[in-house]
């Protein structure tokens, strides 16, 4: 589905990554993990063209570089970034629109299968996206990319500042995505949560990957948990 290979990425006249180099398959749940300035969230930038690379990023045999974000996007891939990114002073259903790639009768659809993912933008669907709170505009923001229909979704962090029902909530519909052939490529913080929904796990340090394994692997290996995750 999609294979980065040999990824610099640069701010400026700063390299970030390194040589980035990883595979997410059909339907699997791919977790990126490492400290705060690792990496991980230039690496999701990258794929969705919003920071200068090198190197490749191959979705559906099609290189990713040198394409615009939103032509990006329409080829499939969802993007959940960590700053949640809603447009305050437009509606919840307004927002949610904004992310429909369909004409307006399939939008109806999209938006029927969002709200019964997420009951608790029902009551909030008329509401300016500015006044919810930091989980309510988290789920927002990620219910706003599914209204893409996305083969391909990276979302960044998106527990942060979640309840513990809504992280429930998050989890059950990433199985849920995954289970109808949606591939992820999650960063998550909560290395719990990165546990129990991954396929597979990397670590990232100085914008290289260190460690890519199962997460039995990876419970069973505390010198990286110590090196790498550790505080």
């Amino acid at each position: 589905m999609l294979k980065v290979n040999k990824l610099n990425t640069y701010y400026s006249h700063s390299k970030i990554l390194h040589g980035v180099s990883f595979r997410v398959g059909s339907g699997e749940i791919l977790t990126l993990l490492g400290r705060n300035g690792s990496g991980r969230t230039t690496t999701a930038k990258a794929i969705m063209g919003l920071v200068k690379s090198e190197g490749e990023i191959i979705f559906k045999n099609r290189n990713l570089l040198n394409l615009e974000t939103h032509e990006i996007s329409l080829l499939g891939v969802g993007y959940v970034p960590e700053c949640r990114d809603v447009f305050p002073n437009l509606s919840v259903r307004q927002n949610l629109y904004l992310g429909n790639k369909k004409n307006k009768s399939q939008f109806s659809l999209s938006l029927e299968r969002s709200l019964e993912l997420f009951p608790i933008l029902k009551k909030l669907i008329d509401k300016p996206a500015g006044l919810l709170s930091g989980g309510e505009q988290q789920i927002l923001s990620l219910s706003r990319a599914l209204m893409g229909d996305p083969e391909l979704l990276v979302i960044d962090e998106p527990t942060e500042g979640l309840a513990p029902k809504l992280v429930e909530l998050v989890a059950g519909t990433l199985f849920n995505l995954k289970s109808n052939g949606v591939s992820i490529l999650l960063i998550e913080q909560k290395l719990t949560i990165a546990l129990e929904v991954s396929d597979r796990c990397l670590v990232m340090e100085h914008g290289r990957i260190v460690f890519d394994d199962t997460p039995k692997i990876l419970r069973g290996n505390q010198s990286v948990y110590l090196k790498w995750l550790g505080v």
